[in-house]
């Protein structure tokens, strides 16, 4: 395994920047520059100096010996005094010593991966974690990377081995002293993993929205007043805003936190019968968004006129220019701020309510991966139900299961089975 070197902060000027060594010669390396090395997981300060002595920087080195380090490998880190000249002086000290190479993007990570210091649910975990922007994206990400989803999945994972262990005993030792019906227990146990998966199932497009953000469309007739309502949720001039009807042809997009969450704002096109093919196009391009947007704020005006579509469950129907017209119901006005802090407050009280319904799991990838142990499952429960002449094809549906959700918690081969065999049935001979 190559030695490899990085920085690990971001470039440019800063209090402090961060050199990353991780490898078989990260000790030796680290020696080379720094002299003598301070006790692993102890910080030391030292001068780091090239091959011909001269002196780049004093600089704080921490150590951390393999299986104890983020990779799982000897690693050693230079905290710098973070100016670029400093940055590039150590990079170009390291690359000079034999046997260290610059690592490639994302190699520590990977590292962390194959030494299985992370599964692979932590890295994309990690991942999300240095995106997040908002608290909810932060929280949702660290979870992730605290190995809850990997721990869920773990516990699929033994009591599906636990059932096909059941089951193999049944076909293969079928003269020992085990259980002559385990289909009871086997049926509990899938049971009990069918629930948590669909239950988990359902909460991953809740948890993506998350992670990548909700769509509120904003939709209403032409000048209702859909650009300055938008205007006004940014506090900029992000879309133009005009007393003629149908300003608005495409779909404007802007993106702001509200409670915690990624939402992204969309003004759309005027809903009506349009009057040339540029607004057809435009009316389409509102409709497809609004139909696929998380939620949809709807924008009346007195003489508001029937609408393209019609408001779900949890949308929002405000009146808009409130500084002009009175009206009876929730109205809002874009140019003066009425309203527009209460109309926040609902739309932030409806994503919340959905927020509450997330699952840890953040990724189509993970979707993919349950929903196909999710139908290896059911085909299994069927297979208990005819019996035990049916035993093998249920074990094999439930193997499918474990493979499903190998992409989540890592490979599962027949050892795993035998050990639990021999271990709950004493068949060890």
């Amino acid at each position: 395994m190559d030695t490899i070197f990085a920085l690990a902060s971001a470039r440019g000027k800063a209090g402090v920047a961060v050199v990353r060594i991780s490898g078989p010669h990260a000790f030796s390396a680290a020696r080379q520059m720094a002299g003598s090395l301070p006790p692993v997981r102890n910080a030391g300060l030292r001068k780091l100096r090239t091959t011909d002595g001269t002196i780049l920087d004093e600089a704080l080195v921490i150590c951390f010996d393999s299986g104890a380090s983020f990779t799982g490998e000897d690693v050693v880190e230079l905290q710098l005094h973070g100016s670029s000249a400093v940055e590039r002086g150590v990079l170009s000290a390291l690359s000079r010593i034999p046997n260290l190479r610059l690592a490639e993007p994302g190699e520590f990570t990977r590292r962390a991966l194959e030494n299985e210091c992370l599964d692979l649910a932590q890295v994309e975990g990690l991942a999300d974690l240095l995106d997040a922007e908002t608290e909810a994206q932060r929280r949702q990400a660290f979870a992730v990377l605290s190995g809850a989803l990997g721990d869920t999945a773990e516990g699929w994972r033994r009591d599906l081995i636990r059932a096909a262990a059941l089951l193999e005993a049944t076909i293969d030792f079928a003269d020992e002293d085990v259980p002559v019906d385990v289909s009871p227990e086997v049926s509990a146990l899938l049971d009990d993993v069918l629930t948590k998966l669909r239950k988990e199932t359902l909460g991953t497009r809740i948890a993506e929205r998350i992670r990548d953000g909700f769509e509120v469309a904003i939709v209403g007739r032409p000048n209702a007043g859909k650009s300055t309502l938008l205007n006004a949720l940014a506090g900029r001039d992000a879309a133009i805003t005009s007393e003629i009807a149908g300003t608005t042809r495409d779909v404007i997009e802007v993106q702001m936190e509200l409670a915690g969450l990624a939402v992204t704002v969309l003004d759309t096109a005027g809903l009506r019968k349009a009057t040339d093919e540029i607004e057809a196009i435009g009316v389409e391009r509102a409709l497809t968004r609004a139909q696929a947007a998380d939620l949809r704020i709807f924008l009346l005006d007195s003489a508001q006129d029937e609408l393209l579509m019609q408001p779900r469950d949890d949308d929002i129907v405000v009146y808009g220019k409130a500084d002009l017209s009175a009206s009876a119901g929730f109205s809002v006005s874009g140019r003066t701020g009425q309203g527009v802090d209460e109309l926040i407050n609902r739309i932030a009280s409806v994503l919340e309510r959905r927020v509450q319904g997330a699952g840890i799991a953040t990724r189509e990838r993970h979707r993919v991966a349950m929903t196909g142990a999710l139908a290896a499952l059911e085909d299994a429960r069927i297979e208990i139900q005819h019996g035990p002449e049916r035993a093998e094809f249920a074990a094999e549906e439930i193997r499918t299961a474990i493979r499903a959700l190998d992409s989540l918690v890592g490979r599962v081969d027949v050892e795993h089975l035998l050990d639990e065999i021999f271990a709950s049935f004493c068949l060890g001979k």
